[in-house]
Formats: C-alpha cells, sequence, structure tokens
C-alpha cells in the first residue's frame, strides 16, 4: 500500500475537490466559505486555500490546468495529478482513527463521496469497526479511573458511543448506491 502524505485537513480538501473537478483557488473558497456547500460543515479561510494549493503543487499532487480570465484577476485552474487523484480516493474511503475527527474529517469525507455520487457504504462500515474498540477501551479504562480522570473518560466514552449511534443511523438510512 502506498503510504500516504502528510497533508493537514485543508490539503486534504482541496487535493479531493481538485480530484473531482480542475477549479481555481477562488472555487474551491466559494464551497468551503460559511454559506458554502462544504462550508456548512468545516470553513477553511481563502488564504488557507491558496496556501493548500502552493503545498499540493509543490508535492506534484496538482498541476496548473488552464487560466480563466473574468471580470477580475486571471484566474488558474488547477487540476489533480493521476498520483493526487490516488491519493484523494485513498483518503476519501479511510476511516477517521480518532473520535474526535469524525465531526470534522469523517463528516467532510461522507460530503466529497455525496458531491461525487460515490456509495460511503465501505467507508461507514470500517468507521464503526475503528471506532468499536475504542469505546470499549475507554470503558474499560473509565471503570478503573477515579477522579477528573473518569469524569474525562466517561466523555470520551459518550462521544464514543454517540458517533457509533451517528454510524449507525446514517448506515440504515443511507440509500446504497451500487
Amino acid at each position: 500500500m502506498t503510504a500516504e502524505p502528510s497533508m493537514s485537513l485543508p490539503e486534504w480538501l482541496v487535493l479531493a475537490i481538485l480530484s473531482q473537478q480542475p477549479m481555481h483557488g477562488f472555487a474551491v473558497a466559494q464551497l468551503t466559505a460559511a454559506d458554502g456547500e462544504l462550508g456548512r460543515v468545516w470553513q477553511i479561510p481563502k488564504a488557507v486555500i491558496y496556501r493548500a494549493i502552493g503545498r499540493l503543487l509543490d508535492a506534484g499532487l496538482v498541476v496548473p490546468q488552464s487560466t480563466e480570465q473574468g471580470l477580475g484577476p486571471q484566474r488558474t485552474i488547477y487540476a489533480a495529478t493521476p498520483e493526487g487523484s490516488a491519493a484523494a480516493r485513498r483518503w476519501l474511503h479511510t476511516p477517521v482513527a480518532h473520535v474526535r475527527d469524525i465531526r470534522s474529517h469523517l463528516l467532510l469525507k461522507l460530503a466529497l463521496l455525496d458531491r461525487a455520487g460515490d456509495d460511503p457504504a465501505d467507508l461507514l462500515h470500517e468507521q464503526r469497526t475503528v471506532l468499536g474498540p475504542i469505546a470499549e477501551a475507554i470503558e474499560d479504562q473509565r471503570a478503573q479511573s477515579g477522579g477528573f480522570e473518569a469524569t474525562l473518560l466517561a466523555w470520551r466514552r459518550a462521544t464514543a458511543v454517540a458517533a457509533l449511534d451517528f454510524l449507525d443511523t446514517i448506515t440504515e438510512t443511507a440509500p446504497s448506491r451500487t
């Protein structure tokens, strides 16, 4: 298996967007703005989008495809390279490792998969497989803890259980696209 590049969530998000459809940075920023399609899940400031594009260019994961002349300045259209598209595809189908990443990483992956018309069933199943043992381990630790540690573990357990419930709910209600 190919080792994934070490990238931030904004970089992965920009790469995934550009692997679905070539576009300029301003269009990506519109998608991730507060009122944008993906901004409902997670917002990324324009400066971070352009910095992510620069890092992706440096890594050879995106390339300039063309330029677009509009009312404002000339805009460069970027597209994912074959390596970038493959990395984005792997990232989109890889479950998150931490409960804390469900709200950002997993929801973005689900939004991007939906945007592409891709079935999330395998990702949801794998995600539940990853989170189940985490919830059990937290419960085992909590039973042996006291003081604030027990409080913190109770919070982590409740969050993990809620995440598992969320996965079960959307797995039951999501129409399969196969």
